[in-house]
């Protein structure tokens, strides 16, 4: 008899636990609740999480919890959505109000993304003459091609821009060259693209208003000084590319965030599914 009692004041007491961890656990899922509903999504996940960590054997709570962190994270991404909704339509301003300086330049036959070039760098405007081009496509993915045109080979692979004060940016040797020859006139051209150009085009932004020459550097070394309009294609194609990839950015993020709302909705089918079957 004696054991008998000791054994039900045992189950009372950890019934009396259980009930008071469920209680401590379902006070955090209220504080969270109410944080999801101001909009404070950051403290309601604070919260949701801190009922797992403390009351892990709280098990009523945890799954209201983890049903109310889906609706978190639905809120979050469309939060996110909001956001990149309007700093979309923000660029895209920007790039209207500009986009009709330059000159695209896409054959509708052959080419899915085409690029946009400064229009006094049209290859017809430019020929036999060695200068820097520069060009960003529609994805935002900007470039130079050094142009050289000689009565003889140079074989050059990088080229380096310096300013008066005797600062420089140099290229990497290029991964993209080739060379030919036309009416006995050597061409030579070499592709860089930003962020692979030793600092190149952005050093060239910086000093557009500056006097820069320019060195193609090979088997020879080639120098030239940069024209007014070359350096001033340089910095509107740059800024060209910044706006262009920007928007880029914001195009795979949102489809990220489309992807994510996706996946909660169909956690919350399942789940929904799940609960009928039991």
């Amino acid at each position: 008899m004696k054991k008998l009692i000791i054994l039900f004041c045992g189950t009372l007491a950890l019934a009396a636990c259980g009930n008071g961890l469920e209680k401590k656990a379902n006070e955090k899922l209220m504080v969270a609740k109410a944080a999801y509903e101001r909009g404070d999504y950051e403290e309601a996940k604070l919260q949701i999480d801190s009922i797992k960590i403390l009351y892990p054997k709280a098990f009523e709570a945890r799954k209201a919890g983890q049903a109310l962190m889906l609706d978190v994270e639905t809120k979050t991404q469309q939060k996110t959505l909001a956001y990149l909704d309007s700093a979309f339509q923000a660029k895209t301003k920007e790039f209207n109000a500009i986009k009709d300086k330059f000159t695209l330049e896409k054959d509708a036959e052959y080419q899915q993304v085409g690029n946009y070039l400064w229009p006094t760098q049209t290859i017809e405007k430019n020929m036999h003459r060695s200068y820097l081009r520069f060009q960003v496509n529609e994805q935002g993915i900007m470039s130079m091609t050094s142009i050289y045109c000689g009565a003889g080979n140079i074989h050059h692979n990088k080229v380096k821009v310096i300013a008066p004060d005797g600062s420089f940016a140099e290229t990497p040797s290029s991964k993209d060259s080739y060379e030919t020859t036309d009416m006995n006139e050597k061409i030579e051209k070499a592709d860089y693209k930003l962020g692979e150009d030793g600092n190149v085009i952005e050093f060239l932004h910086l000093n557009k208003d500056k006097n820069i020459r320019v060195e193609y550097m090979g088997d020879r070394t080639y120098k030239t000084t940069m024209s007014p309009t070359d350096r001033l294609a340089a910095a509107n194609v740059y800024e060209l590319a910044q706006i262009l990839s920007a928007m880029e950015k914001i195009n795979k993020e949102q489809e990220e965030a489309n992807l994510k709302i996706g996946f909660i909705n169909k956690k919350k089918e399942r789940k929904a599914q799940e609960e009928i079957t039991d």
